[in-house]
């Protein structure tokens, strides 16, 4: 048989919730096919549901980025050997058992129980945002106003960052995430960044706060490296993401009255939703990456050691092997649990209990709060984030 094989991948999204329709094409086609990656390396992609599980629930693929190809033809040449390796703590693209060791200090900080006793403090913060929002009379950004600052101050009060300080890292956090700026840009915002993140280090280890950062120093386990990087880590994933889906779940919904007011009528479908909403947007536009570290075969295919794979998250969330004959469609009431929109095994998103929370008591007090929310410009003038790593909206121009 013809192996399917791919010049590059599509980002180009026809329509603004959807996957690339020439990734869903290649899917239909083939779950697994060739890739050529930017330095003439013949990997894979893999997009159907299943066999992205079983890819990323494998100990036989590394995430070590220096195992990788580069897929990125922005930093081809660009990349020094040294620059790929993961810094100390960076727990995200380190492999067993480092990786190991340092989620298992974080783990209890993120616990179901840990996270559901937070619910009424993050309902207050919802609250007080909604009523700023309210002051400004009958329209906002929504973006600007709520989705960002929400997740925000609430990573921001667990880790002890300082609210006030946000620009040191939300501009930067910007130029990592953009997919226009040039390698020596990006880690010139990395830089600065981790230097925020060494001084609040120093300053915690100074002046003890009851807060997250303060308590994995305290268990004298992690080098200062470790610790500054584990908390940048932490800081990024917190409100980066979280703030994507609150902003463009918004506009999903704002565009589906039918479901919305299901979300309205029926309040108790909230927790299902938000997996709905998860598995629907699928907030990256590809990834994560991984590198064969032995030969092993997978759906019938020999993957072999030392290829690279690129996992398709949207489209292995949009797979009907996995969700049925209508996985194009938002259904609120649709079991939608079993997507891999925050990952899946040893690395599958640390905080995503935390995140539920934040996108449950977000969507609900919002649509209580304004119940005829509506966009204030044509959907087509809705900036879309196609120019950044994480995907969602730059704004989204509301009233009520």
């Amino acid at each position: 048989m013809t192996e399917l094989i791919s010049e590059e991948l599509p980002i180009t999204r026809q329509n603004p919730f959807d996957p690339p329709a020439e990734v869903t094409a290649i899917r239909e086609q083939a779950r697994i096919s060739r890739l050529k990656f930017s330095d003439g390396h013949l990997g894979w992609l893999v997009t159907g549901h299943h066999q992205v599980r079983e890819v990323l629930g494998s100990p036989k693929f590394s995430n070590d980025p220096r195992r990788h190809h580069l897929l990125d033809k922005r930093f081809q040449g660009e990349v020094p050997e040294d620059g790929r390796k993961s810094e100390p703590g960076m727990f995200l693209s380190q492999d067993p058992p480092d990786h190991t060791r340092l989620r298992k200090m974080l783990q209890g900080q993120f616990t179901v129980r840990r996270m559901n006793q937070l619910s009424e403090w993050i309902g207050k913060i919802v609250d007080d945002q909604l009523a700023h929002m309210r002051s400004l009379g009958g329209k906002a950004d929504l973006v600007k106003e709520f989705a960002m600052p929400v997740p925000s101050l609430v990573i921001c009060a667990l880790l002890g960052v300082d609210y006030d300080e946000r620009h040191r890292f939300q501009e930067d956090t910007a130029k990592m995430l953009s997919l226009e700026v040039s390698f020596k840009e990006a880690m010139a915002a990395f830089a600065r960044i981790q230097e925020f993140m060494r001084e609040l280090i120093a300053r915690k280890k100074a002046d003890p706060g009851d807060d997250m950062i303060s308590d994995l120093i305290a268990t004298g386990e992690p080098t200062d490296e470790e610790a500054s990087n584990m908390a940048l880590l932490l800081l990024l994933a917190g409100h980066e993401t979280t703030a994507n889906m609150l902003g463009i779940g918004t506009f999903t919904l704002l565009q589906h009255p039918d479901q919305l007011k299901i979300l309205k009528d029926e309040p108790e479908v909230v927790d299902n939703a938000v997996e709905e909403l998860m598995r629907y947007l699928s907030i990256i536009h590809f990834g994560p990456v991984r590198t064969a570290v032995e030969d092993v075969e997978i759906d019938g295919h020999l993957i072999k050691a030392g290829d690279t794979v690129l996992t398709h998250v949207p489209a292995a969330n949009r797979d009907p092997d996995k969700f049925g004959d209508n996985p194009e469609e938002l259904d609120l009431r649709r079991p939608a649990s079993g997507h891999v929109a925050f990952g899946h095994g040893i690395h599958q998103c640390l905080g995503q209990q935390l995140a539920r929370i934040e996108m449950r008591i977000g969507f609900s007090k919002l649509f209580a709060e304004f119940p005829d929310l509506r966009l204030d410009v044509d959907p087509e003038e809705v900036p879309l984030r196609t120019d950044m790593g994480i995907y969602g909206v730059h704004s989204l121009p509301v009233a009520w």
